[in-house]
């Protein structure tokens, strides 16, 4: 028996498109699809789901709190390929209930978000919905050609590099179920923050090779990067860092982070991290360096107080699975 999942079902989409022209586009192994538009400038566009009950509670979040996440999550797509967001589009499936007043407060959180990054809501839909309320958002950002970062540019001799501490949101949904809906945490998990200009500031620089965001948990979406680069990699756990109080598992495996991860080459390290810390007020967090890979095995390691223990499988959030006879 096998497991079947999410990405499991992105790749077979992905085999089954792989024929079929591009139309210049380039498409599924990132965060965003990007079209070029000349001059080397690219549009790249992102498209992102939030169900009730799968990625909020409703009665556990304020309509507002749901609308400034909806828009969040989705240009943290944007800022994890260096461009800066421009525009959305947002459809919405309510019940005939959250018309009026729910639906009010909501695009008054949506629009917070959207001020703070200056990004404009310039189409979409609404629907009726027979229950649930379903959110979707397409998210498009603007950026020069040789600044998009892309998961596939790791190299060999990269040391891996995170823009905060992890594990807090994960510690906010475990207080949001509880209903504790004042902590810290909770609050870092119902209204995220995109690390749009860290995104657009770390792209500027050639030094740095492949980004993402840290959406799925560090474990995972570390691994998006180690699978497209097919390159492999080493953390040192003791430098991975951690949001006071959080588990190893919340740390690694929590997801909604919405920090950054990317790998940086070259001989100035030092001087990065001094002009990210100078222009942004916090630190970077080097983890790891990424290694070559043993045939197509494209392995994630962590190194420890006994020594470096390899992934036999990888941990982190997936929206569904099923186990299937390989038979």
């Amino acid at each position: 028996m096998r497991v079947y999942g999410e990405f499991d079902f992105i790749e077979d989409i992905r085999r089954m498109f792989a024929a079929m022209s591009n139309n210049s586009f380039e498409g599924i192994g990132d965060d965003c699809a990007v079209l070029p538009i000349g001059n080397d400038e690219a549009l790249v566009f992102t498209s992102d789901m939030l169900n009730e009950d799968v990625h909020f509670w409703a009665d556990k979040s304020t309509p507002y709190q749901i609308g400034y996440k909806s828009l969040m999550v989705n240009i943290s797509d944007v800022a994890a390929m260096g461009a800066k967001p421009v525009a959305t589009l947002l459809s919405l499936a309510l019940p005939q209930e959250c018309f009026g007043e729910w639906s009010e407060e909501f695009i008054r959180g949506y629009y917070a978000a959207s001020e703070k990054h200056n990004v404009k809501l310039v189409g979409g839909d609404t629907t009726a919905s027979i229950n649930d309320i379903c959110i979707s958002v397409t998210a498009i950002g603007r950026a020069s050609i040789s600044n998009i970062k892309r998961r596939s540019a790791a190299k060999v001799g990269d040391m891996i590099f995170v823009t905060g501490e992890l594990g807090g949101s994960a510690m906010g949904l475990k207080d949001v179920a509880k209903g504790i809906l004042d902590s810290e945490c909770a609050k870092t998990h119902l209204m995220p923050e995109a690390r749009v200009a860290e995104g657009e500031w770390l792209a500027s620089h050639a030094d740095v090779h492949a980004m993402t965001d840290i959406s799925d948990g560090l474990e995972r979406d570390l691994q998006h990067i180690l699978d497209e680069s097919k390159v492999s990699a080493v953390v040192t756990e003791q430098y991975v860092p951690r949001v006071k109080g959080a588990t190893w598992g919340e740390t690694v495996r929590g997801g909604e982070d919405y920090e950054l991860i990317f790998t940086v080459g070259g001989r100035d390290i030092p001087r990065l991290m001094d002009e990210f810390e100078q222009k942004f007020g916090r630190r970077l967090y080097p983890i790891g360096v990424i290694e070559e890979s043993d045939d197509d095995v494209h392995a994630l390691g962590w190194r420890g107080e006994s020594g470096v223990r390899y992934n036999e499988e990888v941990g982190g959030y997936s929206h569904f699975f099923m186990l299937l006879d390989d038979e």
